[in-house]
């Protein structure tokens, strides 16, 4: 049975978001959860939900990393060995083998900089990836960096494509899976110095390189993995999600102060908008790996609710399953001998 660490303190309501997605993913899919937080919270919650005989278990964590942890004061929570934070004890559980993924909807600066000293990078990699998916035209696109890395060198980005590539393989069930650079335009020599440094080594990576792609071809399906770097990736993703929001708003309100015919519209597009709105919901996805360090790491938005913890889980579980950490290990090292 694979377990999963859930960080109880991680969403911006803690702990019922978590308990609650938590509790729902050891019933749907029959994985072994491991609580991490303050017990004196996480047990009201938990008991309410009448767990039974559910294989799911506390394990006390005093501290908690949050927004207001930043600089020097965070890499030292970060890497001290008797740290008392949900996510450093909880990282420490993957190290140590006492369970196979950490799944945590807390701060991304605080999870990935935890993750990185705790668990250190896979051999070959310099710096981890934090990689959600994006729903596009024909189906989904993986896309790393989106936030850990604001400055990479081209090496970093040969890394994203290695890991998003197996991501999208051995999760996404894609084979072979197209790799685009992200730029200003698609043809070679387009973009700053970072991507005209990088085209090269993707185009002599062996890999399926697409070429260059801008945020068009991403949305329009063109490729299965875009790789950039943190700084763009993040500008990206909270745009897209912003752009996303919006058009939902607007559509719902055009419907509620239209006239009559508007309204009736409405109702028989309603299950058409459902669908489109839970495609775009990222909540259905969960959380992003943070691909590259040396176990797997799912962080997901601070707002997140059960439904999201629980479907982090599921993805979380579904890597394990496909053996993801390993594959990668195995692609980077051949990289490093090419």
């Amino acid at each position: 049975m694979t377990r999963i660490v859930v960080d109880a303190m991680g969403s911006d309501d803690f702990p019922i978001p978590d308990v609650l997605g938590a509790v729902m993913a050891a019933r749907e899919y029959g994985v072994e959860i491991i609580l991490v937080g303050d017990e004196s919270k996480i047990g009201p919650v938990l008991a309410a939900q009448n767990p039974g005989t559910l294989p799911i278990r506390v394990v006390h964590a005093p501290e908690m990393l949050t927004m207001e942890d930043k600089g020097m004061a965070l890499v030292l929570k970060a890497r001290r060995p008797n740290s008392k934070n949900s996510m450093a004890i909880g990282i420490d559980l993957v190290k140590n083998g006492q369970a196979e993924a950490f799944v945590t909807a807390g701060n991304t600066g605080a999870a990935s900089v935890t993750a990185y000293f705790r668990l250190g990078t896979i051999p070959g990699v310099d710096r981890p990836g934090l990689t959600p998916v994006f729903p596009t035209a024909s189906g989904s696109c993986v896309v790393l960096d989106v936030g850990a890395n604001p400055d990479c060198k081209p090496e970093n980005l040969l890394q994203f494509a290695i890991m998003g590539s197996i991501y999208a393989e051995k999760v996404r069930g894609v084979t072979n899976p197209k790799i685009g650079l992200l730029s200003n335009g698609e043809e070679a020599g387009k973009g700053n110095e970072l991507i005209k440094h990088t085209y090269p080594l993707l185009k002599d990576s062996g890999l399926n390189f697409y070429g260059n792609i801008e945020g068009k071809e991403l949305i329009g399906g063109k490729v299965d993995v875009a790789v950039t770097d943190g700084f763009t990736g993040n500008v990206l993703l909270k745009s897209s999600e912003a752009v996303a929001k919006l058009l939902m708003d607007k559509i719902k309100e055009a419907i509620q102060t239209g006239g009559l015919r508007t309204k009736l519209g409405g109702l028989l597009v309603k299950p058409a908008l459902k669908g489109i709105k839970k495609m775009m919901d990222p909540a259905e996805e969960g959380a992003a790996p943070l691909l590259g360090v040396n176990g797997l790491v799912f962080i997901g938005h601070g707002r997140s609710d059960a439904n999201a913890i629980k479907n982090a889980v599921r993805v979380a579980n579904n890597a394990v399953k496909a053996n993801v950490l390993e594959s990668i290990r195995t692609a980077i090292e051949q990289s490093l001998k090419k």
